[in-house]
C-alpha cells in the first residue's frame, strides 16, 4: 500500500447518482485497491433524545452529521489504522449498536449529500466530485427508493421533498458545486466521466507505486 491513500469526495443531491458514480468506479478496479466511505453511515447519535423528538431531525442539514468522528475515522484510515464504521437505525432515528470493521485501501471514496461542505472534509480529499442531476429525475429517483425500500407513502415522500429536502438541497447541497474540481452530469449514466475518473485514478497509483 501507498504512503498515503487518495481521497475522493463524491457529493450531490438526493438521487443524483453519487452511488451509482462511485460503484462504476470501485468496478474498474481489484477488490482491495477502493474502499467507499457513506456518510449517511454518520448520522449523529439520538440515544439520549425521546423518540417523538428524534422523528423531528432533519436528515438534509449539516447539523444532522457527525463529521467529527467522520473526519477522525479518514484520519485513522489515512495512516493505515482499521475503523469500526457506525451503523444508522432508520426505525429507531438513532445510531445502532453494531458497527462494520473497516480495513484502510489504496483509495478512499467518501459519498454523500453533504461532503463536500464541510472546510475540514474538504482538506482531505485529492478530488472534490459534485454529481449534477436535474431535480425532476432525483425527486422521481427518490420517490421509488422511498416507497420500495422503506415503506413511505407517495405522499410523505413529496411533503418531505417540498418541506425539508428541496429547501435544503437549495441551501447546503447546491452550493457545494463550487468546491469540486469534476462536475459529473447525469450522474451513473456518464460512462465518459466515470472512464475519465477511473484513468485519473489510475495514473495517481501509477504515479505513488513508481515514487515507492
Amino acid at each position: 500500500m501507498s504512503d498515503r491513500p487518495v481521497v475522493i469526495g463524491v457529493a450531490g443531491g438526493t438521487g443524483s447518482g453519487k452511488t451509482s458514480v462511485t460503484r462504476s468506479i470501485i468496478q474498474n478496479f481489484a477488490d482491495k485497491t477502493i474502499l467507499m466511505i457513506e456518510q449517511d453511515y454518520y448520522y449523529k447519535d439520538q440515544s439520549h433524545l425521546p423518540f417523538e423528538e428524534r422523528l423531528k431531525t432533519n436528515y438534509d442539514h449539516p447539523l444532522a452529521f457527525d463529521n467529527d468522528l467522520l473526519i477522525e475515522h479518514l484520519q485513522q484510515l489515512m495512516e493505515e489504522e482499521t475503523v469500526q464504521k457506525p451503523v444508522y437505525d432508520y426505525k429507531l432515528h438513532t445510531r445502532s449498536d453494531e458497527t462494520i470493521e473497516v480495513e484502510p485501501k489504496e483509495v478512499i471514496i467518501v459519498e454523500g449529500i453533504l461532503v463536500l461542505e464541510d472546510e475540514r472534509l474538504r482538506d482531505l480529499m485529492d478530488i472534490k466530485v459534485f454529481v449534477d442531476t436535474d431535480a425532476d429525475v432525483r425527486i422521481i429517483r427518490r420517490l421509488m427508493r422511498d416507497i420500495k425500500e422503506r415503506g413511505r407513502t407517495i405522499d410523505s415522500v413529496i411533503d418531505q421533498y417540498i418541506n425539508v429536502v428541496r429547501p435544503m438541497h437549495l441551501q447546503f447541497v447546491e452550493p457545494t458545486k463550487r468546491y469540486a474540481d469534476i462536475i459529473i452530469p447525469e450522474g451513473g449514466q456518464n460512462h465518459v466521466a466515470i472512464d475519465l475518473m477511473t484513468t485519473k485514478i489510475q495514473t495517481i497509483l501509477q504515479r505513488q507505486t513508481q515514487q515507492q
